[in-house]
């Protein structure tokens, strides 16, 4: 059984955010899909094996199946400042091998900071001359690690239609922010409330 502890207190899996609108119905998810481990022979996780999380939205009029509509990859930097990086991608309509990348930036894991998309930016970076569009997409308070934060989101008006495309944004806004968590030092323990495998709702 020991060994079976290790085992399980070296990755971290299985978490799992659920956006409701107000009737109560699943709108929006964030689902775990590439559990966080350490690189071998280190207590982080690596750019070369980042976990991976997928942002979900229903698929029509079921609530029991999902579509992808974002794929975010985080992970560990090693530097002259402690940070965590992260990548975020669109999926495309033929699947998650061919995303558009939407974001990428490492963000400071002792202060956190914000989580930002914008597509001057992202045309300015040469991350996606293929999106049409412009001006600030969406933005979300990260906190540093250790804290438990309440990510304060905000998204640009001309990209949200109904609830369901907003939820998509707060789903990702809490993958990023739990993703601090999951990037937290193996050689650190995380709070208690995410020890075990997790799902958290958010009305």
């Amino acid at each position: 059984m020991k060994g079976v502890r290790e085992r399980h207190g070296r990755e971290r899996k299985g978490w799992m955010v659920m956006i409701h609108d107000l009737s109560g119905s699943p709108v929006a998810a964030a689902s775990m899909i590439t559990p966080f481990v350490p690189s071998p022979g280190s207590d982080r996780v690596s750019r070369s094996n980042p976990g991976a999380w997928l942002i979900l939205r229903p698929n029509g009029a079921s609530v029991s199946s999902w579509k992808p509509w974002g794929r975010l990859e985080a992970w560990r930097e090693r530097g002259p400042i402690d940070g965590l990086g992260y990548k975020f991608e669109l999926v495309a309509e033929n699947g998650p091998v061919n995303g558009i990348p939407i974001a990428e930036a490492t963000m400071n894991v002792k202060k956190g900071g914000q989580f930002c998309i914008d597509y001057k930016v992202m045309r300015d970076s040469g991350l996606s001359s293929r999106l049409p569009g412009k001006g600030f997409v969406m933005g979300s308070s990260v906190e540093g690690e250790g804290k438990v934060s309440k990510p304060l989101v905000q998204v640009g008006a001309q990209h949200v239609t109904c609830m369901a495309d907003a939820a998509l944004f707060i789903a990702l806004s809490a993958a990023i922010d739990l993703s601090m968590d999951a990037c937290q030092l193996f050689s650190h323990k995380l709070r208690k409330e995410l020890c075990h495998e997790e799902h958290v709702s958010f009305p």
